[in-house]
């Protein structure tokens, strides 16, 4: 995963309503965005914006049925971004480690 779109999924995430949409689609599968609409207390229109963020980010997708379009949650993509700060958690307890080691002999 490259920095920007690690940097997408973060930006994404880090807005409550969306966070509540992507566990809504989990739990359910596949939702329009009216369906999602009468389980946020906020505008069909509000939660159109916020799953376009999410699709931005590719942590949604939408699949045109008739006239709506029913979204589902693409796990995968926060798998990438988990093991993305997973890496960078390891990375960091290393040069933690060597800091401490030095500090220690000094």
């Amino acid at each position: 995963m490259k920095q920007a779109d690690l940097d997408a999924v973060l930006s994404a995430l880090a807005e409550p309503t969306r966070r509540q949409l992507l566990d809504l689609l989990a739990d359910r599968g596949e939702a329009s965005a009216s369906t999602l609409a009468q389980a946020v207390p906020v505008t069909r229109q509000a939660i159109v914006k916020h799953l376009t963020v999410l699709d931005g980010a590719g942590l949604v997708t939408g699949r045109r049925v008739g006239r709506e379009v029913l979204y589902r949650a693409r796990p995968e993509r926060l798998e990438e971004a988990a093991q993305r700060m997973s890496a960078l958690a390891a990375a960091w307890e290393t040069r933690l480690a060597a800091i401490k080691r030095i500090a220690e002999q000094a």
